[in-house]
């Protein structure tokens, strides 16, 4: 073989291994962090999480502990997508925080309670007592509505989803409201008549959702949802995480593995 000849393999054979390798580069997964509280939303997208990989997609699954991190670090692009939050908590944080971040699909639903490990029923709870609630407007409101729907308070009209406590107009039971932080809530059971505690913290904390001595319905604006960036919203990754996510594979996983205490909202 000439100098020539071999040369021309050499190139020959480097080509057809640039070629060989192409695919390969264009088949690397797409990888989507995506920001989860603990507990069933990130047990639910560990379920997502080998549907997705046979789409080409490599969920990462990040833990945040508290409700605040986790829109900061989509916004700030250490996110691709998060999954903890109901719309009216989104619309908050977008509203008194700037964030440019959107819902892109409806996720789960988890029905608010009141525990207390001093009480088993709230016909129990004494006048007077202290009764925990989140100290964002959000959940802390939800909290506040559950107590009027249940007709222990009542609130001014026209509160909308965020009333505080200063929005109690009526309060027989002269109760007093402690607000904490949402995931410090089953810390305070000690120390405290009853709780509002929600549901992923509940489970986290191991304490049986049915439990609760009241408990919201499930209705209402309080699914939770996926959020992305809005700059993101369109991408094709987005729409296969949703569709995913909304098979009937999660659904009759949430099922079985929730009993009713966590409920798919899609």
């Amino acid at each position: 073989m000439t100098t020539i000849t071999r040369r021309a393999a050499i190139a020959a054979t480097a080509l057809a291994a640039l070629t060989l390798s192409v695919p390969a580069l264009a088949q690397a997964p797409q990888v989507v962090r995506i920001g989860v509280s603990p507990g069933p939303h990130a047990e639910i997208l560990e379920q997502v999480k080998p549907l997705l990989a046979k789409k080409g997609i490599d969920l990462k699954i990040i833990e945040f502990s508290d409700y605040v991190v986790p829109n900061q670090a989509l916004d700030a692009g250490e996110l691709e997508a998060n999954s903890f939050q109901n719309q009216p908590y989104l619309d908050n944080q977008v509203k008194d925080r700037g964030f440019k971040l959107v819902s892109v699909g409806l996720t789960v639903n988890f029905p608010l309670g009141i525990y207390s490990a001093k009480h088993k029923s709230w016909a129990d709870v004494p006048d007077g007592a202290s009764i925990a609630i989140q100290n964002d407007p959000t959940n802390g409101g939800r909290s506040l509505l559950l107590l009027q729907d249940k007709g222990v308070i009542k609130l001014k009209d026209g509160v909308g989803f965020k009333p505080g406590p200063i929005d109690i107009v009526a309060n027989p039971k002269k109760l007093k409201f402690i607000e904490v932080e949402a995931a410090q809530t089953p810390r305070t059971m000690a120390d405290v008549a009853a709780a509002a505690i929600n549901t992923n913290y509940a489970v986290d904390a191991k304490i049986e959702p049915t439990s609760a001595i009241l408990r919201e319905d499930p209705k209402g604006p309080y699914v939770n949802v996926i959020a992305v960036r809005a700059a993101d919203k369109d991408k094709p990754w987005v729409k296969t995480l949703v569709e995913t996510y909304q098979s009937a594979d999660i659904k009759a996983f949430v099922a079985e593995r929730f009993k009713g205490n966590v409920l798919a909202g899609w």
